[in-house]
């Protein structure tokens, strides 16, 4: 081998290792974006803008619906009586598999995820993939 090619070769692994330590690396905050979710070993995490954080994807949840400007019904198995929620309204569903938090738009309830277009991960998180079951 002449030195030329092993200063290639060993610069082209050293630029590959870095690539991994880069791309494996965890999402630090200011990189991420609002409703980005990030799973490890030891849980889901979702980050929160206003929490500066990141948080439970109930956590998440729940501080968007207080804060949405629509009422927040909790969390019940049963949805309200439709002719008592508004547009905007949210509410967390319980159901066998979890909960999920629905938001009530055009007319009919929908998961928030598909309102507010979060992370597509939402929409296997806890109840949510049954929602519509």
């Amino acid at each position: 081998m002449n030195l030329r090619f092993l200063r290639l070769w060993t610069g082209a692994v050293a630029l590959a290792a870095v690539a991994v330590i880069v791309l494996s690396a965890p999402v630090h905050a200011q990189d991420a974006r609002n409703g980005e979710i990030q799973s490890s070993e030891s849980g889901t995490l979702v980050w929160s803008e206003q929490a500066a954080s990141w948080v439970s994807p109930q956590a998440f949840w729940v501080s968007y619906a207080e804060s949405n400007g629509g009422k927040f019904w909790g969390r019940s198995f049963t949805y309200p009586a439709y002719n008592e929620v508004s547009e905007h309204d949210t509410l967390l569903i319980e159901n066998a598999s979890g909960v999920c938090l629905m938001y009530f738009f055009h007319e009919r309830w929908r998961r928030a995820q598909d309102v507010r277009r979060w992370d597509p991960q939402f929409n296997e998180l806890g109840g949510c993939p049954y929602v519509f079951d």
